[in-house]
């Protein structure tokens, strides 16, 4: 799959998740204030959070989706990475505003109305989100899109909030209300760790950690003919997009137009045997200096 073709499937996953999981806040706030819930609302806000970090996902792919200019040689790909990391920030903001409203709610209680339609709503909410994550964490994976990983963590997020919050309506049936601003805490512990999670995911992309092993490299440019040795192998850039330097040791006696065949057979087979790269910069060294390795 080719950049253009690559951003063109994460913007339409994106844009339909987003779609879904507004329906879902949607739901869960209306029913939220209608029951006086606040275990619901701050659910139905993160919901909500899940459709506005979409938003900035959209964006960040669609800057990331800009082609090379002299001023960024290596294109825009770190644009969606910037974007996961919008995501980590947002869901921090929703993690304090359900915070401060707990602690309101611990001062100033109040009996939420939970019923049968409560937990059908939440059931139905649940098993949308379930979906949801699986869908765009498969995609992800499948894609090596950064962006949609990191939305399916939040969306997932979702899901284990809002078992908590049926988990609360059970509680607050049994007479104990307080477990409704509890309940809300722990959503946002869990809207944290998510936080968490998406921004050590991010940097590591952001630092250049080496997406790929070097050993597994190495054992598939040794099998192209010609190629004696290969060293100096690194890597970088997020899974859809990854960078590769090398250097690769021949006989000495080819021709600079031999060697040069042999280093594009290399970045060929790198490309065709591992998905996701993007670039391979081949340097040749002569046989002699093996001995220097």
């Amino acid at each position: 799959m080719n950049e253009n073709n690559y951003y063109k499937k994460v913007r339409n996953i994106l844009i339909f998740i987003l779609f879904l999981n507004l329906a879902v806040s949607m739901i869960k706030l209306a029913y939220g204030w209608y029951t006086n819930s606040l275990s619901i609302v701050s659910d139905g806000f993160h919901s909500m959070f899940d459709g506005v970090s979409n938003v900035v996902g959209i964006v960040g792919i669609m800057i990331a989706a800009r082609p090379p200019d002299s001023e960024h040689p290596y294109g825009h790909g770190k644009f969606e990475t910037l974007a996961s990391l919008g995501i980590a920030v947002l869901l921090f903001f929703v993690c304090f505003e359900i915070f401060q409203s707990a602690i309101n709610r611990f001062f100033n209680p109040s009996t939420p109305d939970i019923t049968t339609l409560s937990f059908l709503v939440m059931g139905i909410t649940i098993a949308i989100n379930i979906w949801v994550s699986w869908y765009e964490n498969r995609q992800g994976k499948k894609l090596g899109s950064t962006i949609l990983i990191a939305d399916s963590l939040h969306t997932r997020s979702d899901i284990y909030a809002s078992i908590a919050v049926i988990f609360g309506f059970i509680m607050i049936k049994l007479g104990y209300v307080m477990a409704d601003p509890i309940i809300a805490i722990l959503i946002a512990l869990l809207i944290a760790r998510a936080g968490i999670t998406i921004i050590i995911n991010s940097s590591e992309i952001l630092m250049d950690k080496a997406p790929l092993d070097k050993e597994s490299i190495r054992k598939i440019v040794i099998s192209v003919k010609n190629v004696k040795d290969c060293h100096k192998i690194r890597t970088r850039g997020p899974a859809s997009c990854i960078f590769v330097d090398l250097h690769i040791v021949m006989e000495p006696g080819f021709t600079l137009e031999e060697a040069h065949d042999v280093a594009h057979k290399v970045e060929n087979e790198l490309k065709i045997s591992i998905t996701g790269i993007n670039d391979v910069t081949v340097h040749v060294d002569p046989c002699k200096e093996t001995s220097k390795l």
